[in-house]
């Protein structure tokens, strides 16, 4: 989607739709900005699970309460030629997922800090359609990864 790019907020759905490419005042614009937020499921789940690493954070924590340390080191392995995570960007996705009602933080209040991670249930429903992702993604990838050369998938 671009600048150029809306949503079409009639009947309740969300259709982009192109602008008319002509001059577009600042009246325009704050119209644009004020319009109500679209009550669109795919749009709110589009970017609830927007960012890089959210999805394969949700996954790791599909087997239980992790910490902070764990959680980045399930996101290094399998990713080939990457970089690190930064922990600032780590940190943000948490804070992200714990704001949409995904995951649970734990502080226990000690020292050193100890701090746990967790699905809440409604993370713990998101799991089967991050699995069906994968499945459909092991299915198609290695389809295009023979007509094309690899890419350097990770595998778990």
């Amino acid at each position: 989607m671009d600048k150029n790019d809306t949503m079409d907020l009639s009947a309740g759905t969300c259709i982009l739709k192109r602008r008319e490419k002509r001059g577009v005042g600042d009246d325009a614009m704050a119209k644009a900005k004020s319009a109500p937020s679209c009550g669109c499921p795919v749009a709110a789940f589009q970017k609830m699970i927007s960012g890089k690493y959210k999805l394969r954070i949700v996954w790791d924590l599909k087997d239980g309460p992790r910490r902070y340390g764990e959680i980045r080191t399930g996101l290094l392995r399998g990713s080939s030629g990457s970089a690190e995570i930064a922990p600032r960007v780590l940190s943000r996705e948490l804070k992200a997922l714990k704001e949409s009602g995904l995951i649970d933080r734990r502080d226990y209040g000690l020292v050193p800090p100890k701090v746990e991670y967790r699905l809440t249930r409604k993370g713990k429903s998101f799991v089967p359609v991050i699995a069906a992702i994968r499945e459909w993604g092991t299915r198609h990838l290695a389809q295009a990864g023979s007509d094309r050369s690899p890419i350097g998938l990770a595998a778990e």
